[in-house]
């Protein structure tokens, strides 16, 4: 195998690049964000997380997030550096998130979601 054509491995996303993608992928507003947490994520705070300028976010701040983006907390959780039991619990109905009990890693989820916009941007 020529040296020149070896693929690099690709680097997982930050916390705050994979928050963007998915909110990206939702369609929504920095604004339309807060809003639907109730306030409880500001828009410029969700920005300093995205901008990678707040890498540990509280877990309240991630709950709030996952709940909005229908996502996995533990992921987020993990992906943040908190230590997360291996009891998890299924909180996801299977029709929300036909993903979660695939255990995606957040490089498998980033992967998918940027097949997804390619998807929809071919109609």
């Amino acid at each position: 195998m020529n040296p020149d054509t070896k693929q690099r491995p690709a680097t997982l996303p930050s916390l705050g690049q994979y928050l963007a993608s998915i909110r990206e992928d939702r369609g929504m507003k920095l604004r339309e964000v807060e809003s639907a947490t109730k306030r409880e994520v500001s828009n410029a705070y969700l920005s300093q997380i995205e901008n990678g300028k707040i890498k540990k976010p509280s877990p309240n701040v991630l709950h709030s997030l996952a709940v909005v983006y229908k996502i996995n907390y533990e992921q987020l959780m993990t992906m943040a550096g908190y230590a997360v039991t291996s009891k998890t619990q299924k909180t996801h109905h299977p029709a929300r998130n036909s993903f979660t009990e695939l255990n995606l890693t957040p490089e498998e989820d980033a992967k998918l979601l940027e097949y997804l916009r390619f998807l929809r941007s071919t109609k």
